[in-house]
């Protein structure tokens, strides 16, 4: 047994979360509400409960693609936990251009996005749609929920 054993994530699972609250395709296809956008990767959990059984905290990223369609990705939900969404771009020499530009609302406020960055929502707060308007390079999403595991209900 190795002071390791629980603790180090290499195999970054596929995240199967259920995301029906936020009308994403991953949980039910086209009857949670929106179908998968052709440009969004696969999810990876890199903090979690399936290596980490005592992890406080859950993380997934997945890779954003390019598309010139205007794209709703997620509805409006909440969670009874904060979160954090970040959004990384890919350009080694200029990582503050996100390659994208990208919407998000929260509390009903919206936001145009075509830096990386990131917001903290927190608990209770109904945030999103998130959704793309344009991205001409690959970006990185990543959710940071301040939780053992992720959970959303519909706001």
């Amino acid at each position: 047994m190795s002071h390791f054993d629980g603790l180090i994530n290499t195999t970054m699972p596929v995240a199967d979360e259920d995301f029906v609250a936020e009308g994403n395709y991953v949980a039910e296809g086209s009857q949670a509400g929106l179908d998968e956008p052709p440009n969004v990767g696969i999810g990876y959990e890199l903090v979690g409960r399936r290596t980490q059984p005592n992890a406080p905290i859950h993380m997934v990223r997945s890779w954003i693609g390019p598309t010139d369609e205007p794209t709703l990705w997620v509805k409006e939900h909440a969670h009874d936990y904060d979160e954090f969404l970040m959004w990384t771009g890919s350009d080694p020499h200029n990582p503050r251009d996100l390659g994208a530009e990208i919407y998000f609302d929260m509390n009903g406020e919206r936001r145009t996005i075509t830096t990386s960055g990131s917001i903290f929502i927190p608990a209770g707060v109904p945030h999103c749609p998130l959704g793309f308007i344009r991205i001409w390079r690959p970006f990185l999403f990543t959710v940071l929920s301040l939780a053992p595991s992720y959970a959303a209900k519909a706001a």
